[in-house]
């Protein structure tokens, strides 16, 4: 009978290079706590947080923000969208504007700054355990804290690594603005200005960059003022031009559905919603989501959506007409916070914040009453209830 001898350790493989083989996650990614799909940041995290529940903008998905009157606040937004996505290292190209543009993002907020800032604030609040300080508050259970642990603070005073993930959304400030890298990653695509569709050589441009980046750079499309005179010719505005190139744009995000996000803006004072172009634009987009800014006359209705003094009036309303991956997992119950409550944005030179708007009881109507009361002893006569 043949023996062997059995206690000969087995060979393991080399940890270093197990660790040299696993992909490094990509910078401004994470899943989805619904269904795990990758989403980025919309560089406005009261905005990713009413996002169908996905805390982000999904992959492969766009946005289209209407707005209603002669204010800029969706540009505002598509900004902050813009920025997050040059910090983040992403590639972001934009269309019918000049680099001018880019000039104009807002800057980050520098981490003293920030801690100013929280000292300030501090001193308001009641001092208790940092993971409940933001318990209640419109968005917080959806986009996470993004203020340092104590154990990040900690490692980061001992010069140690710390283990705490990326930054998924910056702080920006409105008033200031962003210095953009060297070699910097925008792509600034010009509109044709021809008889035809203008929309032809933009979908080329973005599809011969996205095929020829390297897989893991991550793109974002930004298109301002779309159908705007100012920026595209009459031409662009036919049916059979602007259909075509949602179309096509649908079919890219459908294509590079792990590498591509795309939000636009569309003015409603040039094209209302009342119209079936429309309509049919709104159903080629993932999401849709209409800012109506409150007229100059009612300052009294915006200062009642304010629950405190301390706190900015907001600017307009919010409404959501489509959500982008709203199905059977997304969406629905608390992955969908603030889909059936009345949301305000409000918007200053530090920031822009979307929360829910409430109005105030209805007092009495004093002046009604001391009418009715009549002059025996205060009380209503018969002449007076009569109607």
């Amino acid at each position: 009978m043949a023996f062997r001898k059995r206690n000969v350790g087995l060979s393991r493989p080399d940890s270093t290079s197990q660790s040299s083989a696993a992909l490094e996650p990509t910078l401004g990614l994470r899943p989805s706590p619904i269904d795990g799909r990758p989403t980025t940041s919309t560089g406005t995290p009261s905005l990713d947080g009413i996002l169908a529940g996905h805390a982000g903008l999904a992959l492969g998905s766009s946005l289209l923000l209407e707005e209603s009157g002669t204010t800029d606040y969706a540009g505002m937004l598509l900004r902050l969208y813009a920025a997050e996505g040059v910090v983040q290292g992403h590639k972001v190209h934009v269309v019918g504007v000049g680099e001018h543009w880019g000039r104009e993002l807002p800057g980050v907020v520098t981490g003293r700054e920030s801690t100013d800032k929280g000292k300030r604030v501090g001193e308001d609040k009641m001092k208790i355990a940092w993971r409940y300080e933001r318990l209640g508050e419109f968005g917080a259970g959806r986009e996470g804290s993004r203020d340092r642990t104590p154990a990040a603070s900690e490692a980061a005073a001992n010069n140690q690594p710390s283990t705490e993930p990326p930054t998924f959304c910056h702080t920006f400030d409105l008033a200031k603005r962003l210095t953009l890298p060297v070699g910097s990653s925008m792509h600034f695509i010009p509109v044709p200005s021809t008889t035809s569709s203008p929309f032809v050589s933009i979908l080329q441009s973005i599809n011969d960059q996205l095929s020829s980046a390297p897989e893991a750079t991550i793109h974002r499309f930004v298109v301002p003022s779309l159908l705007s005179p100012a920026l595209y010719p009459q031409t662009a505005s036919q049916p059979s031009h602007i259909l075509q190139f949602l179309h096509g744009l649908r079919g890219l995000l459908r294509t590079y559905s792990t590498r591509l996000t795309a939000v636009l803006t569309l003015p409603l004072e040039l094209y209302p919603r009342t119209s079936g172009l429309v309509r049919w634009m709104e159903l080629l987009s993932d999401g849709v989501l209409e800012l109506t800014p409150f007229p100059h006359l009612a300052d009294t209705l915006s200062a009642s959506g304010a629950a405190t003094a301390q706190e900015e009036r907001p600017q307009g309303m919010l409404k959501i007409h489509r959500l982008p991956v709203f199905h059977e997992k997304g969406g629905g119950g608390g992955g969908g916070g603030g889909l059936g409550d009345d949301l305000a944005f409000t918007a200053s030179r530090r920031k822009f914040v979307i929360a829910k708007f409430s109005l105030p009881p209805v007092e009495g109507d004093q002046e009604g009453q001391s009418g009715a009361l009549g002059a025996e002893g205060g009380k209503a006569t018969k002449v007076d209830i009569e109607f």
